[in-house]
């Protein structure tokens, strides 16, 4: 089996100009369409992870739900979802922070996450941090604990690991731009 980080790299397809001029999208498509490479994925998060020693996965809307789910089925915990505000039908916690121009809003069941259970946080892509944040300030509302940060993709010039650093936890990347 070839290095995973290159069959990444191999894999993901820049796309520039979009969603708008200037930025280069890295599109994951590819990756999602190669059964065995998504597979391998997964087993490469775990045994990244495997040492953290988990209570559950929170994935991030949306597309954190795509390994972040097969992540918590292989840990066999259990996954909670990190969705945009009105998405979950029951009593949720929620979470505000500042966009570039405005503000969002996250939020989780007031459930999801009981007190003392080590929470990995898991996103397709970390850019500025914003998102992992919010989700990891839900789980702490909550009285658990975040155990560490899981993306399939970082942009490290946009230096998100900066704004997760205050969380002591660790954070994994299998490919960096």
């Amino acid at each position: 089996m070839k290095d995973l980080n290159t069959r990444l790299a191999a894999a993901i397809r820049a796309v520039p100009d979009f969603p708008k001029p200037g930025i280069l999208f890295r599109d994951i498509t590819p990756v999602l369409e190669d059964p065995t490479l998504s597979n391998d994925c997964v087993h490469g998060f775990k045994d990244a992870l495997a040492h953290l020693n988990v209570d559950a996965i929170a994935g991030i809307e949306s597309r954190g739900f795509l390994f972040g789910m097969p992540l918590a089925l292989a840990f066999e915990v259990p996954f909670v979802t990190v969705r945009k505000k009105g998405k979950l039908p029951w009593r949720t916690v929620s979470y505000t922070y500042d966009l570039e121009y405005g503000s969002a809003e996250v939020e989780m069941h007031v459930d999801s996450v009981k007190p003392g259970m080590r929470v990995l946080v898991h996103d397709d892509l970390l850019a500025t941090g914003g998102t992992a944040v919010a989700a990891a300030e839900l789980i702490q509302k909550q009285g658990g604990i975040v155990a560490g940060f899981s993306f399939l993709i970082e942009l490290e010039f946009l230096n998100g690991v900066e704004r997760l650093e205050p969380y002591n936890a660790e954070i994994i990347r299998l490919i960096s731009y």
